[in-house]
């Protein structure tokens, strides 16, 4: 992750471009860190979180969790990606015969909702800009954000709510209402940048090569506005969301997480990565809907 600050405008840009800014334990707790160092500098007025490489966000960086079984005790948050203490490794760890504790899973999702939420906290307005892909996980961060500008070919979407995935921050509704949120968790299907544009996922759409500039026009244009009322009308906004029962479905979304990892389909879905890679389990699932997916989830 890395930060940058210049003319009211905080810049947050997720800094792994080789495993396609996969999220991993340490990458989740520096963008809780790095949104509270923004929020408290004075001097910033708008935050701006992009993406280093091909894309914004491909997901959890799931390939060592769901590819191996690996040994441990589980309980540290600081644990790297792949090792016993990711929280994905406890799933792909569980032997279905014996008792699974849900509160496992709920204890290390859990602390990532808070971590992507930091970005709904913040007491300043964030706009994510995304380019290539958002899909799976990365979501959480494009969603958690207040403004989400995105190029007209990027795909983003929720294709693990095929098989073995629940979306956690649980903001779909929210942004595109019951109906259009249904039809995308019911298949799993992405939308392209323009279309998510064209129904509200987005606030606005540009070709590739005008995106930066329009995010760089919004952002200045924010950061023109005095910190308190944006502030205010930050905070205005998000109550509806809380009156809505925002957190109470966030807590439901994050259980169901778990549960999807601990089905019969969610554990064949782990052996087959276990068996093949976890690459092929996904092109496995995404190949009858037409989509190949991404390395990535």
């Amino acid at each position: 992750m890395t930060i940058e600050t210049g003319e009211g405008v905080g810049r947050l840009t997720l800094d792994r471009p080789e495993r396609g800014n996969g999220l991993t334990p340490e990458l989740i707790r520096e963008l809780a860190e790095s949104v509270e160092h923004l929020d408290l500098d004075p001097e910033v007025r708008v935050i701006v979180l992009s993406g280093n490489g091909s894309g914004f966000c491909g997901g959890y960086d799931l390939v060592a969790s769901a590819e191996k079984m690996l040994e441990g005790e589980f309980g540290s948050e600081d644990a790297p990606a792949g090792s016993p203490l990711d929280p994905q490794v406890q799933a792909a760890n569980h032997d279905p015969a014996k008792t699974w504790d849900p509160m496992i899973d709920y204890a290390g999702m859990s602390r990532n909702v808070r971590a992507f939420m930091s970005l709904f906290h913040c007491t300043k307005p964030v706009v994510c800009k995304v380019h290539g892909f958002c899909v799976a996980g990365g979501t959480d961060l494009a969603l958690c954000s207040d403004l989400l500008v995105i190029a007209d070919d990027a795909k983003i979407g929720y294709p693990p709510a095929r098989v073995w995935g629940s979306p956690t921050t649980s903001l779909w509704a929210y942004r595109l209402g019951a109906q259009r949120a249904k039809r995308l968790l019911f298949t799993g299907d992405s939308l392209s940048g323009k279309e998510a544009a064209e129904c509200g996922l987005a606030i606005e759409s540009h070709p590739p090569a005008e995106l930066d500039a329009a995010v760089e026009e919004l952002a200045a244009r924010i950061a023109m506005v005095p910190l308190n009322q944006l502030q205010m009308m930050k905070l205005l906004v998000n109550q509806s969301l809380y009156a809505q029962g925002l957190h109470q479905t966030q807590l439901i979304g994050t259980v169901f997480d778990g549960i999807t990892r601990h089905t019969p389909e969610g554990y064949a879905f782990q052996q087959r990565a276990a068996e093949s890679g976890f690459k092929q389990a996904v092109r496995e699932r995404d190949e009858p809907f037409g989509d190949f997916g991404l390395a990535r989830e």
